[in-house]
């Protein structure tokens, strides 16, 4: 039973279900906002529209901080060439 939580799939569809939970309660969140300033009743349209909207946003965020973690952990960013930057260290004395 523990090899089955320890999957990468298990983990995968639990973060994507945390994603999806993230999307909701901002979805309701925003839009008890819009109700309570006077935004007057949204209909279905406007409520999928936020929903896609903020799962969109959640999901890009995620998507690049996977990608920055996973290119610092590889060495990605160490390997490009800086010798035009000024800030470092080329050890030659003008």
């Amino acid at each position: 039973m523990a090899d089955r939580v320890d999957s990468p799939v298990i983990k995968h569809v639990v973060t994507v279900l945390y994603a999806l939970g993230v999307s909701a309660l901002a979805t309701g969140a925003l839009g008890g906002f819009w109700m309570m300033i006077g935004g007057g009743a949204m209909p279905v349209h406007g409520w999928i529209a936020m929903g896609l909207g903020v799962l969109g946003t959640v999901g890009l965020t995620w998507l690049l901080m996977a990608l920055a973690f996973k290119s610092h952990r590889e060495g990605w960013d160490d390997q490009v060439n800086n010798s035009l930057d000024p800030g470092r260290d080329t050890g030659r004395e003008d």
